[in-house]
């Protein structure tokens, strides 16, 4: 299937849509997910088109793992989390739900059950103070 550039994350990547932004460099661009399933739910994204990890570069994977890995320790840190689960799903069929590759930062808590996806929106003003948080440690 053919790359979707009116997804909503080749949108952000555009500045057509805003985001929380955590950080960015020339290959990538991680930021908050409005639907969080856990406090501090960070994205990760190449910005190489590419829908699913088999359809971007070698060069844009190994980005998108190194921003992974730094953006990652920071949550790890902000949250003060005994656990990272990272999450990163390929096709409708593996749960993927914006054809855009992207991996998914989540503190993980013992005790604490979650879904992998998040239910309803955030309250949008919550999310800048949490987004601040995990920039301080990066």
């Amino acid at each position: 299937m053919p790359y979707d550039p009116d997804n909503i994350f080749a949108k952000i990547l555009r500045g057509e849509i805003p985001c929380f932004k955590i950080f960015e460099d020339e290959h990538t661009l991680s930021f908050l997910d409005i639907m969080p399933a856990t406090q501090g739910h960070t994205l990760v994204i190449p910005k190489e088109p590419g829908e699913t990890l088999f359809d971007i570069s070698p060069t844009a994977a190994a980005a998108t793992i190194k921003t992974t890995q730094i953006v990652a320790s920071a949550v790890k840190r902000a949250f003060d989390a005994p656990g990272i689960m990272l999450v990163q799903l390929n096709g409708k069929a593996a749960g993927q739900s914006v054809p855009h590759l992207h991996f998914h930062i989540l503190p993980r808590f013992h005790g604490i059950d979650m879904n992998l996806h998040g239910r309803e929106m955030a309250d949008i003003s919550n999310l800048e103070p949490i987004a601040e948080k995990i920039r301080c440690e990066i």
